[in-house]
């Protein structure tokens, strides 16, 4: 079935999904803050609408707050707003991806050792060979003995910055 009835005017359940997504959008917004929201472009109504929204708790309450904020809401101006948070969700993602690569990484040098240091190596050769072989040799001589983790988060320092480096020169390229 057409979401088009004739005469060109989009049927109800076409104006449902636009309604919905913009709700979505208008939570979404809530998390940025106005300093956010006006270097965007976003109107002073549509503000202080968001701005009562935030601090209310998920009710019914919220949902109408929502509702109301949608009708402030032009869909034609918020393309900068969309590829703003469209941006922020993708340096979140990059942001967890490095911090398990560095969990990862660590867990592997003081389990397996050189092996695993010469493919991490391999990988990124931008990393200090002697820094890095010395930082696992004693998380690895830690983990050992029993002893308190200070070593192993020395380590994972030092590749939770090397990662995160070379993530953000990726995102940047």
């Amino acid at each position: 079935m057409s979401d088009a009835i004739q005469g060109g005017k989009p049927s109800k359940s076409a104006r449902k999904r636009e309604l919905a997504a913009l709700q979505a959008l208008a939570e979404q917004m809530t998390a940025l803050n106005d300093r956010e929201l006006a270097d965007l472009g976003v109107d002073a109504g549509l503000r202080e609408a968001l701005a009562l929204v935030r601090p209310m708790r998920p009710s019914g309450a919220r949902n109408r707050q929502l509702k109301h904020c949608v009708k402030f809401m032009d869909p034609d101006e918020l393309g900068a707003v969309q590829a703003y948070l469209d941006g922020r969700h993708s340096r979140d993602v990059a942001t967890k991806q490095a911090f398990k690569q560095a969990e990862y990484w660590r867990d592997r040098l003081a389990a397996e050792g050189d092996g695993a240091l010469q493919t991490l190596l391999d990988q990124h050769q931008h990393l200090d060979r002697q820094h890095l072989r010395q930082l696992s040799r004693d998380a690895a001589r830690e983990k050992a003995l029993g002893q308190p983790v200070g070593a192993g988060r020395k380590l994972f320092r030092f590749l939770h910055a090397a990662l995160s480096q070379t993530n953000q020169k990726k995102l940047n390229s």
